[in-house]
């Protein structure tokens, strides 16, 4: 049973403030299963997503035990070392770090690519207890030896499957290989792929696990349909969908950079106060952006999978996939944007023709069907019948094919499969996600 407050999960007193002035009351399961066993040096394998409560189930015992054990600080060399996948969500986690920990005497600094690197220096040769960090711009500032890590005493990787999903596991371990101290370990994935589970087995040592399986749950409190929706015919109900004033903070999904600006060009030219947030935008940019779409000076925020995790927005009524994602785990981690804290909230799809295989991959995964949109305008088309199963309309095969090759998304929509390719390799080295 989940304990009714912090006070009984044995934290030090100047955190248990910090948290009645955050007005966090009660924990959530995984903070009160993790918090007991993290503070006792154990390490944790925890198989959680985003909107769980995780980072305060480890950024509170970090503090707490860093606090009861105080070290002198010394430069550029942390006592304990957070990795994440990209900025946005290392800056968060910084934050509450900071949050959590103001009223104790420990230093927290944010390190990520993207960004001049001398401020980041600057702060790491005054000396810092806890370090966040991407990999990329880590293993730079490593590199260059301006970071020590043979001081981390407790080093935790956050959303694992994300880093291998953009291929950073190479550069995790090497990291993990840089900590040659005694040190306690911490991993966290939504999902556990056979290398994330043998990243796990390699470098945890008699982990407690520690699984709250939230997919399903969280899932279930998200009013879920689907728009069976020609790709010529999105923007036009997306136009629609957005007219309706009820639809207060929308987050709204492409698969592409380019498709992102684009849809936000055309909200723009409809009226509708809207930013974009992707890869190639720049950091002071994405900082903006994220910052309007969180106070409500901007309506829609237009985003690639890079904002599906770890961006924690309050209050989002509608998250919209404009384009349907090619795993399938990635539409879960979309839709979880809403529904957050116990909130509801409402998730719409648009499905073209070339995305039916990503739909019945994303059912697949969630062992559900997602409901069918009621007919609006003649959007809706191929509607389930009460089987379940799609009416096809089978056109020619020859008239199929011209209308696939008409289609404004040729090029855009990768394959199931497809490996990265050129330029997309090497964006962990751009800057992209560091």
């Amino acid at each position: 049973m989940t304990p009714s407050s912090f006070d009984g999960l044995g934290l030090a007193e100047p955190l248990q403030l910090a948290l009645k002035s955050e007005n966090y009351l009660k924990p959530t399961p995984i903070q009160a299963q993790a918090i007991p066993l993290l503070t006792k040096g154990c390490d944790l394998l925890g198989i959680a997503q985003t909107g769980t409560g995780k980072t305060a189930a480890f950024a509170l015992p970090i503090l707490h035990r860093l606090f009861l054990e105080p070290v002198e600080r010394s430069g550029g060399a942390p006592r304990a070392l957070v990795l994440a996948p990209t900025r946005e969500l290392a800056r968060q986690i910084g934050e509450r770090f900071t949050a959590y920990g103001k009223k104790l005497p420990l230093r927290t600094t944010v390190i990520f690519g993207g960004v001049n690197q001398h401020h980041q220096v600057k702060a790491l040769k005054a000396g810092v207890d806890i370090l966040v960090a991407t990999p990329g711009r880590l293993l730079d500032l490593f590199n260059q030896r301006h970071v020590r890590l043979d001081k981390v005493s407790i080093l935790v990787l956050d959303e694992a499957d994300r880093m291998l999903d953009m291929g950073f596991i190479r550069d995790v371990r090497r990291v993990v290989a840089a900590c040659k101290g005694k040190r306690q370990t911490l991993l966290f994935s939504a999902t556990m792929p056979p290398a994330i589970a043998k990243l796990a087995n390699d470098i945890l040592h008699e982990p407690m696990r520690i699984d709250v399986s939230p997919k399903t749950v969280a899932v279930d409190r998200i009013a879920q349909r689907v728009y069976f929706v020609s790709a010529k015919d999105k923007r036009a109900l997306l136009d629609e969908l957005l007219a309706n004033p009820a639809k207060e903070r929308v987050l709204v999904f492409t698969r592409t950079k380019r498709g992102a600006d684009r849809v936000c060009k055309q909200l723009s030219q409809s009226g509708i106060s809207a930013d974009a947030l992707h890869g190639n935008k720049a950091q002071n940019a994405r900082v903006r952006a994220l910052e309007a779409f969180r106070t409500g000076k901007v309506r829609v925020l237009v985003a690639t999978d890079i904002a599906a995790r770890g961006i924690d927005v309050p209050n989002i009524s509608h998250v919209i996939n404009y384009e349907l994602p090619n795993e399938p785990e990635s539409y879960v981690h979309r839709i979880g944007r809403t529904a957050r804290a116990g909130a509801g909230g409402a998730a719409v799809s648009f499905c073209d023709h070339n995305e039916r295989p990503y739909l019945k991959a994303i059912e697949r995964l969630m062992q559900r069907q997602v409901a069918v949109a009621a007919h609006r305008l003649g959007f809706a088309e191929a509607p389930r019948d009460a089987a379940g199963a799609e009416r096809r309309h089978q056109p020619p095969s020859k008239a199929r094919a011209r209308v696939r090759t008409r289609s404004p998304h040729i090029g855009e929509i990768p394959m199931l499969a497809a490996p990265a390719r050129g330029r997309d390799r090497g964006n962990r080295y751009s800057g992209e996600h560091r």
